[in-house]
């Protein structure tokens, strides 16, 4: 508010009176306090939002060989790479494994909207009613297979659909009116989603096993901190791939060492690479509570091996398969970050972090979205182009993979669908 009235004043005062030649002329002094004013309003008010295509990161190297191409051809010779990929189906797990996956952000779906979501090989109606309870419910009309969420209509707790203004009731997806009938078929119904809605994301629960109690998501305060941005990325590969990088605890010293000015980019000669180097100390396990792993980071960037800065102390929670909460301690104050994984295909998730901490830390906070989006895409520079070994030729320092992949396990079941079962939904 102080600085909204400051900037007021301002722009008010931007021009002034020049009593000797009566005209107004921009007082330059007003002009730069606005600039300033402009930019901290920025700094400490305006969220961050890197958001990158699945075309944008992770495929430099190998467009190197196709010239400079326009969009267009861009994709359409990333879609070529990924074609010409081994991905070792036969290897790979069941693409969906069980647990909450975040389907929407909260900020995405306003009082009285409906919204259609494809995650998890399901296509799904998201609603939320006037006084912003949201249901979801599987998205084709029993009647003639509509869409709801594509036009559907929010009255009440109901979903009523465009085609033919059927009204489906959002707690349990029975039909509730047909508007030219009196009759309303008894078995007439949407299958409805459990769903919770914490941390400023919508999640539903999936499993394919009908008797698996849904763990409690744990909230964190984020009515008493400030957001501050988010970054998103969409990746190719599979969703275990994502997690396991936590356990994965040399790669922070292969590629995460160089300095994250040099950018993103793996192979990395950026001139910038050698000021200053990232150091890593990592320690994965799995905890008491069975659904839940811990990683523990030590950081520090160092110029010398006298010369330290920006040391921090990072904890994470993998709870379940898709989310992860991460606290970052320094000198400067905390940080806590929500990943949430979410798989659009088979072998395609949206990724997304959410940074939230003291408004008076927005300065510090903004450097950590940018340097860990950096971080972010060299890990995707790997993802979009490996297979997925099913047994690895591991080392005695590989163990906490191992350790990783027994844990992970919990998460598929006998019940699981194939990659060839997922595939084959999307083909026709």
């Amino acid at each position: 508010m102080v600085l909204c009235f400051l900037q007021k004043t301002l722009i008010q005062n931007i021009f002034k009176m020049d009593t000797t030649n009566g005209y107004n002329f921009p007082s330059y002094y007003h002009f730069a306090l606005l600039i300033t004013v402009v930019i901290l309003y920025w700094v400490f008010y305006v969220p961050c939002n890197w958001k990158k295509r699945i075309d944008d990161v992770g495929y430099q190297i190998a467009l190197e060989g196709e010239g400079r191409v326009n969009s267009l051809r861009k994709r359409d010779a990333i879609n070529r790479i990924r074609k010409l990929r081994q991905i070792g189906i036969k290897d790979l797990p069941p693409p969906y494994p069980n647990g909450w996956y975040c389907i929407l952000e909260s900020h995405c779906l306003r009082r009285g909207e409906a919204k259609h979501v494809s995650v998890l090989g399901e296509q799904l109606v998201v609603f939320r009613t006037l006084n912003s309870t949201v249901y979801v419910l599987n998205a084709y009309c029993p009647h003639l297979g509509a869409n709801i969420g594509m036009g559907g209509k929010v009255i009440g707790d109901t979903i009523e659909c465009p085609f033919h203004k059927w009204s489906f009731r959002g707690s349990d997806g029975r039909c509730v009116n047909v508007p030219y009938s009196s009759c309303v078929p008894l078995n007439s119904k949407l299958q409805k989603w459990i769903s919770r809605e914490v941390n400023d994301n919508i999640f539903i629960w999936y499993s394919v096993d009908s008797d698996q109690v849904p763990w409690d998501i744990p909230t964190i305060a984020t009515n008493k901190l400030a957001y501050h941005g988010r970054n998103e990325f969409y990746i190719n590969c599979h969703i275990q791939e994502i997690p396991e990088n936590g356990a994965d605890l040399a790669h922070f010293r292969a590629i995460h060492d160089i300095s994250v000015l040099a950018g993103g980019k793996i192979p990395n000669d950026n001139f910038l690479k050698g000021v200053g180097t990232h150091k890593w100390e990592a320690i994965w396990t799995p905890s008491a509570t069975k659904h839940i792993a811990l990683l523990t980071l030590k950081h520090s960037l160092s110029f010398t091996e006298q010369l330290n800065f920006i040391k921090m102390d990072i904890t994470g929670q993998q709870i379940g398969p898709s989310y992860v909460h991460l606290r970052l301690e320094s000198s400067m104050g905390r940080i806590d970050i929500l990943q949430t994984v979410t798989p659009v295909g088979p072998m395609t998730q949206k990724v997304v972090h959410r940074f939230y901490g003291l408004r008076i830390l927005a300065p510090f906070i903004k450097g950590a979205i940018f340097a860990e989006s950096i971080m972010f895409e060299r890990d995707i520079a790997m993802w979009n182009h490996k297979i997925f070994r099913k047994r690895p030729q591991l080392v005695k320092e590989d163990s906490s993979i191992l350790a990783f992949r027994n844990w992970y396990q919990q998460f598929y079941s006998e019940n699981s669908r194939t990659f060839y079962e997922a595939k084959e939904c999307l083909e026709w």
